[in-house]
C-alpha cells in the first residue's frame, strides 16, 4: 500500500509562502489521485485541493483558488502544495492522503494518510 509523508511545515507570517510536499513511500503514486487537506482545532477536516493521476486535473477549494497550487512530480513521486499569501486562517495541520477514486474531494474517499504537519500563521 501507498504510504503519504509530509513535510515542509512550519511558521511563516501573513503574507508569507510555504511549499508542502507529500512523498511517497511504499507504492507509487502515479495511480492514485492526491489530495491535501486541513484541520483547524476544533473544526472538520476539510478538503484544500486535489490532484488526479494522468492526465492532471485539479480541484481547489473556493478558499484557497489563486493562493494555492497543487502539483506533481510522478519521476519522484511527490505532490506539491505551494501556498501563497497566507492568511492567519490558513493555520492548522495539513495532511496529504491518498485515494483510488478518480478526484475526489470527501476525506472518506481517502485510504491513506500522513501523519499531517503543522502550518501556522502569524498575524
Amino acid at each position: 500500500q501507498v504510504q503519504p509523508v509530509e513535510s515542509g511545515g512550519g511558521l511563516v507570517q501573513t503574507g508569507g509562502s510555504l511549499r508542502l510536499s507529500c512523498a511517497a513511500s511504499g507504492r507509487t503514486f502515479s495511480n492514485y489521485a492526491i489530495g491535501w487537506f486541513r484541520q483547524a482545532p476544533g473544526k472538520e477536516r476539510e478538503v484544500v485541493a486535489v490532484i488526479s493521476w494522468s492526465p492532471d486535473k485539479t480541484y481547489y477549494t473556493d478558499f484557497v483558488k489563486g493562493r494555492f497550487t497543487i502539483s506533481r512530480d510522478n519521476a519522484k513521486n511527490t505532490v506539491y502544495l505551494q501556498m501563497s499569501s497566507l492568511k492567519p486562517e490558513d493555520t492548522a495541520v495539513y495532511y496529504c492522503a491518498a485515494s483510488a477514486v478518480y478526484l475526489k474531494t470527501r476525506p472518506q474517499d481517502y485510504n491513506y494518510w500522513g501523519q499531517g504537519t503543522q502550518v501556522t500563521v502569524s498575524s
